[in-house]
């Protein structure tokens, strides 16, 4: 199953992107592996559900019913919840309970479910009151940059913000980067080299594990985010 996605960009410096689709059928799709956080909002026969997604460190199949409609803000790496701990989700995403048919409980308070159009007011809200943050170190950390703090706080940072270690993180973001050199039509043994590969089947088994497809597959089938 493949979906078509509308995408925008969002006036907060959290969110690396906001999205939305639908269903026209049953299915199941391939849900890949993701190092961010991000709040799928999706309507189904009336109800509408607000759930905390990622990280997720490998490709599953998961269900999209008939006719139900989607949205999505993707944080950007670094940018969590705190009082929702990240480690805690890893491999499952947690549904925030229902205050009414059009809010949901967050910290004690109810928060009216966003649209396409307002989630930005949304994410600012949730950016002042302190529910949601963003922790520079992830970022130094992936990019070797130097740190003023003990490896032991940098390591207990990263695990709070992103939910996985660094070697998690690089191994699932080099996947996606070569799963996107496949789909530019870029040949198997450039993206093993480009993407740095210690040979094909390395290649191989990082994009069955992380994106739920062979290299050969990846490079003409553009599966769902």
């Amino acid at each position: 199953m493949t979906f078509e996605f509308e995408e925008r960009q969002s006036t907060s410096p959290l969110v690396e992107r906001v999205w939305r689709t639908s269903s026209d059928r049953a299915d199941t799709f391939t849900s890949q592996a993701v190092s961010h956080s991000e709040i799928v909002i999706w309507a189904y026969e009336g109800k509408t559900h607000v759930t905390l997604r990622g990280p997720e460190i490998k490709a599953t199949l998961a269900p999209a019913p008939k006719d139900a409609e989607f949205l999505g803000v993707q944080f950007k790496l670094g940018t969590f919840m705190p009082h929702l701990p990240t480690v805690e989700r890893v491999g499952s995403g947690l549904e925030l309970p229902a205050a009414t048919r059009n809010s949901v409980w967050l910290n004690g308070s109810a928060w009216q479910i966003p649209n396409f159009e307002d989630v930005d007011v949304f994410v600012k809200r949730l950016e002042h009151t302190g529910l949601l943050v963003h922790d520079p170190i992830v970022k130094a950390v992936l990019q070797n940059e130097p740190r003023e703090v003990s490896d032991r706080t940098v390591r207990r940072r990263f695990l709070q913000a992103t939910g996985l270690t660094p070697k998690v993180v690089q191994q699932i973001e080099r996947a996606k980067e070569a799963g996107q050199l496949l789909e530019w039509g870029i040949s198997i043994a450039d993206v093993v080299y480009g993407a740095g590969y210690a040979d094909q089947p390395h290649l191989t088994r990082s994009l069955k594990h992380f994106l739920g497809l062979t290299p050969a597959l990846m490079a003409r089938t553009k599966v769902a985010q």
